[in-house]
């Protein structure tokens, strides 16, 4: 594998308060939801509307993506649409037009098709990055483009993405290549693919991801499968993932933030409360994020 490439990906993807290991915590991982009170409400909604706005690219769409999360789709539309017009790099289209098509305009995905299916590869690994967490492909053309993007053999960070996106579109062939990969020597790969079988996995995937935890050493990329195993329903990962909102780490404590919206996990509350006020943007507005999810019913969408 592209070493190199793979960690460009990871970085490109990255993508609380104090629980200490000895208290008591109690789980819950299902589609309750949790009260917010008005100020903290209104609290994340501050976080992410300076973030949006914020002059760092790739937080500024975190901001954008909790904000639809939150139910704030047409403003980010109204703020993002003149950005589209007037933005020339490609991996920055993409973000943009990803957290659009979030937000409801579907038409803007053919802005990412468009980039995968040019000469340039500077945007090839967002596109298939960016429409495999908004899109579900549809037509016979749509995942012909995608099984070459998979197929090809000269940059496997497309490749890993490509199949990401097929296989949330129910193509065997690219979660097969994607559950391979866990076993993966470079963990950069391995974490990546812990990360995507965390939104489309199953609990079938928690012992082999489990296995493959037991040998990661880098605290980091051990978080990343933990995340993935709470997500799927893993109860003890659960409760790691919730005291990893207090590590010392800014990037697990912004993975966690993340992954505890996606983990449906409400025991999670005070912590995220408490991140509101974090130091690193990044994990103030995913703290913001997964207490607005939580604070709805589970629906399916987006990922």
């Amino acid at each position: 594998m592209n070493t190199n490439a793979m960690r460009r990906l990871v970085l490109a993807i990255l993508i609380v308060g104090t629980i200490g290991i000895g208290q008591s915590i109690q789980i819950q991982a299902d589609d309750s939801t949790i009260q917010l009170n008005k100020a903290t409400r209104n609290k994340c909604y501050r976080i992410l509307r300076e973030a949006v706005r914020s002059d760092e690219f790739w937080p500024s769409m975190h901001a954008a993506e909790a904000l639809t999360l939150g139910g704030k789709g047409e403003e980010v539309r109204k703020l993002l649409e003149p950005k589209l017009k007037t933005e020339k790099d490609d991996q920055h289209r993409c973000g943009l037009a990803r957290e659009l098509v979030r937000a409801g305009d579907i038409t803007k995905a053919s802005i990412m098709f468009d980039i995968l299916a040019g000469d340039d590869p500077h945007g090839h690994v967002h596109a298939c990055e960016s429409l495999y967490k908004v899109y579900k492909l549809n037509t016979a053309d749509e995942k012909q483009l995608f099984l070459k993007a998979m197929r090809q053999t000269e940059n496997d960070s497309m490749s890993l993405m490509a199949a990401a996106a097929l296989g949330r579109s129910g193509n065997p062939e690219a979660m097969m290549l994607l559950r391979k990969q866990i076993d993966n020597e470079d963990i950069a790969v391995a974490r990546i693919v812990a990360w995507v079988l965390a939104r489309i996995g199953s609990d079938e995937d928690i012992p082999r991801l489990k296995v493959r935890a037991k040998n990661i050493k880098d605290p980091l990329i051990h978080a990343y499968f933990i995340n993935a195993l709470a997500t799927l329903g893993d109860p003890d990962s659960l409760k790691a993932l919730i005291r990893n909102l207090s590590d010392d780490d800014p990037a697990i404590r912004t993975y966690s933030a993340t992954f505890a919206g996606d983990a449906r996990a409400t025991s999670a509350k005070n912590a995220l409360i408490k991140l509101l006020d974090d130091k690193n943007i990044d994990v103030r507005v995913r703290a913001a994020q997964s207490l607005l999810v939580l604070s709805k019913r589970k629906t399916a969408g987006t990922l």
